[in-house]
């Protein structure tokens, strides 16, 4: 079976939220912070996080905030690329589920698109 889910958001939307640490605290996981953190917290890249949570979860079809967006973490690999480290709720989803990850944004827009594959969800 294979599933996709795709989220695009308008990073204006993150910018003032990006400044309040109760929302960074409760969107954002450990690992996920402390790269944002190192990258000087850009709104795109926070703003690609969060689509990238959103197209998660449109794989299971689930609501936003119907599991902790903490434990959906989205890491950038050395070269750059995204991918999610799960824990909890958001892991237990997918579990036995391999799931490809894309980000994208222009000045204005960020866009997630991922693609799950597995035997069921």
């Amino acid at each position: 079976m294979i599933r996709c889910g795709i989220d695009l958001l308008d990073i204006a939307r993150i910018e003032d939220l990006i400044r309040k640490r109760r929302f960074l605290e409760r969107v954002f996981g450990p690992q996920e912070l402390e790269q944002l953190k190192r990258r000087g917290m850009p709104a795109q890249s926070a703003a690609g996080n969060f689509a990238a949570k959103e197209a998660f979860l449109k794989l299971f079809e689930r609501g936003i905030f119907s599991v902790p967006l903490r434990e959906i973490e989205v890491l950038r690999r050395e070269s750059g690329a995204p991918y999610y480290r799960l824990s909890g709720a958001a892991a237990d989803l997918a579990e036995n589920v391999e799931i490809a990850l894309s980000i994208t944004h222009t000045d204005t827009q960020a866009a997630a698109f991922a693609v799950a594959t597995g035997e069921e969800f």
